[in-house]
């Protein structure tokens, strides 16, 4: 175990104090895996785990789960958690969605992270394009040619794809099953159906897209919420889809509660979430930031600070595909008007 007895301390608090309410061991805070960079995601994870996380996010789609795994691989050699410590989530791929291809994928994501078994395995996207062999390219991404060339549809069942999944977890190399960016109606659809119900659902959600309606529909039906880019706007700026105007760290009423509380703006967005039952994968690639983001229990927001920043919702969606796919549809194509609207 690690000799730094803060650091000790910080592992116990994400092991015992903040879980998930409908899937028991997840911890409520973990670390995203999202545009961490190749070069220094095996550190990040490393660092992550050595500060006290025990909740890694990745997926196929982030091209980095060699690094993840290798992170992992080492805060174990090192003695600092065991593999049961963990909980890691990953991915299924858009490219992946037929019955014969959901097993394939999960292998190749359980190769690449050197592991035996994921803790949860999401279908990212319920959106089902041609499928990529992975010797013509991995991760395949959104077009016939990576994200430069044209978005190629392959109309998938979701239920077929459902039922794969519940094969994988049957088969122990998926110990949760869940789902990524439904809706209410998309994942009251899958409850009709399921053999399994999905453990969770993780959606964008931060102060300016609460989601409060999806948030409230999953738990009443004993489902978790994993929010993704619980921060906001921060992670869209390089890819043109946000704006300063929309960064939420400029908000008077996150920075008037965060100097209350002595913390910052960034620690109120996670505390938001997870008073109110929905774990957080924030990214961070600096050790003070990724420790900042941690330290969420030692602090509680009042009612009335709940209700003022419930007041700021905007209902601002970043991660859109009906917005950013339009750009690879088809000349005159559906997909070049309207993209892939699953949030219409």
């Amino acid at each position: 175990m690690p000799d730094d007895p803060e650091a000790a301390n910080r592992s116990k608090m994400a092991r015992t104090t903040l879980e998930l309410k409908e899937v028991p061991g997840m911890s409520l805070v973990g670390l995203g895996c999202w545009k961490a960079e190749k070069g220094v995601t095996e550190s990040v994870v490393y660092e992550a785990i050595k500060a006290g996380y025990r909740h890694i996010d990745s997926a196929a789609d982030y091209g980095n789960e060699k690094e993840v795994g290798a992170g992992i691989k080492r805060a174990i050699a090192e003695g600092i958690c065991t593999r049961a410590d963990l909980w890691v989530t990953s991915k299924l791929w858009n490219t992946y969605h037929r019955r014969e291809h959901v097993p394939l994928a999960c292998q190749r994501t359980l190769d690449d992270l050197g592991l035996e078994y994921v803790d949860l395995y999401l279908i990212h996207f319920p959106i089902s394009l041609k499928f990529v062999p992975f010797e013509t390219r991995y991760p395949p991404e959104w077009t016939d040619n990576g994200n430069s060339g044209t978005l190629v549809p392959d109309p998938v069942p979701y239920r077929e794809t459902w039922e794969a999944m519940e094969e994988l977890k049957n088969s122990g190399k998926a110990k949760q099953i869940g789902v990524s960016n439904l809706t209410v109606q998309g994942l009251a659809e899958v409850l009709t159906y399921c053999k399994v119900k999905p453990a969770v659902n993780q959606v964008e959600s931060h102060v300016y897209l609460q989601q409060s309606s999806l948030v409230k529909f999953c738990q009443s039906q004993g489902v978790g919420v994993t929010a993704f880019s619980p921060l906001g706007a921060k992670s869209y700026f390089s890819l043109g889809m946000a704006t300063e105007a929309d960064d939420c760290f400029n908000d008077p009423v996150l920075q008037e509660i965060a100097k209350q509380h002595g913390k910052s703006v960034g620690q109120v967005c996670l505390r938001f979430q997870v008073q109110r039952g929905v774990s957080v994968v924030p990214k961070s690639q600096s050790v003070e930031r990724i420790c900042e983001n941690l330290d969420v229990s030692s602090f509680e927001l009042t009612a009335d600070e709940m209700q003022r920043i419930a007041a700021l919702d905007r209902g601002r969606r970043f991660n859109d595909p009906g917005n950013f796919a339009r750009g690879w549809g088809a000349p005159g194509s559906a997909v070049a008007e309207i993209g892939c609207p699953i949030y219409a």
